[in-house]
């Protein structure tokens, strides 16, 4: 079989379905595993590099209200590459190629692929994407191997959380400049890590706010995932934050509770590695229960946030 995937996550299924080679084609951002790197990128974006958080903001704001697209797809080479599936969604306008313009470009193909969009909202969901994507793929028995070890991880975590009697106040945001926050899987996660999602409205898409809005919800945890940034670049967007009115003085800065995260490994993509981002979450919030999990680079703590003597 010969696949082409249009979403990171995706790609991310497939190899763990153990599809590496069939995959002849990703994103222009698809970097992980590491090996599908040098995979041929079929996508590329249509904003300039070196935007900040609020020009990234506007521009594409701009380009969903004109119905523009924010990424332009290699047709010709999608064409000469003669896929057999195409994976893609229409979840999310900023996330990938939408599955309408998938149908409408290989429609005038010789050969016309099947084009399967894959619109997880929620854990489970995320879940049920192995699946079909395994059912698609003829990987049903290694789609089931991987659930289940998934469903273990989770089961884990809320074993391990059991005696835990407190779940600390949340806000999960995943932009900043406007401050939107985190929606589908993440408060579904927040609550599964033991916390209370302030905020966010379990398997609904994420939505802007003020930063009064944030301060009013008083958050005793703070966890900034700003969508397609590592932890390097959530740190970096995260610099100014200080002067925000009343930020400060939080529970979560004043107790040195603020973190920025690997968002695009761990929370960003619906994909197997979002189980380990419920474990980083747990450890956040539960740090005598759960240990450490995950690379260093992974989570880090926003220290110009805490005032003095807190440092």
């Amino acid at each position: 079989m010969r696949i082409v995937s249009l979403l990171p996550s995706l790609t991310e299924i497939c190899c763990a379905l153990g599809l590496d080679d069939e995959l002849i084609a990703v994103t222009h951002e698809c970097d992980y595993p590491p090996p599908v790197r040098v995979k041929p990128k079929i996508t590329r974006s249509v904003l300039p590099p070196g935007l900040s958080h609020a020009e990234i903001d506007r521009a594409v704001r701009e380009l969903v209200r004109s119905g523009r697209p924010l990424y332009q797809l290699d047709t010709e080479r999608l064409a000469q590459l003669r896929p057999h599936l195409i994976l893609t969604q229409a979840l999310c306008p900023v996330c990938a190629v939408s599955y309408e313009d998938v149908v409408q470009i290989t429609s005038a193909f010789p050969q016309r692929p099947e084009v399967l969009s894959v619109e997880p909202h929620t854990l489970l969901d995320v879940l049920d994407s192995i699946r079909l994507i395994g059912e698609h793929t003829g990987r049903r028995a290694s789609a089931a191997a991987v659930v289940a070890s998934l469903r273990h991880r989770i089961e884990h975590v809320r074993q391990r959380l059991e005696v835990e009697r407190e779940a600390p106040g949340v806000v999960c945001l995943e932009w900043l400049d406007p401050p939107m926050v985190a929606g589908h899987w993440v408060p579904e996660m927040v609550e599964l890590a033991g916390g209370r999602d302030l905020l966010g409205q379990a398997g609904a898409p994420s939505f802007t706010v003020t930063w009064d809005d944030v301060v009013a919800a008083w958050p005793e945890v703070l966890v900034l995932m700003p969508c397609g940034y590592d932890l390097a670049g959530a740190r970096a967007v995260a610099t100014e934050l200080n002067r925000v009115p009343g930020l400060p003085a939080t529970p979560a800065a004043a107790s040195g509770r603020v973190y920025a995260v690997d968002a695009s490994s761990y929370f960003s993509r619906p994909g197997p590695r979002l189980i380990t981002g419920l474990e980083l979450l747990a450890a956040i919030l539960h740090p005598a229960a759960i240990a450490p999990v995950g690379p260093p680079q992974s989570v880090a703590p926003v220290r110009w946030l805490a005032p003095e003597g807190v440092r």
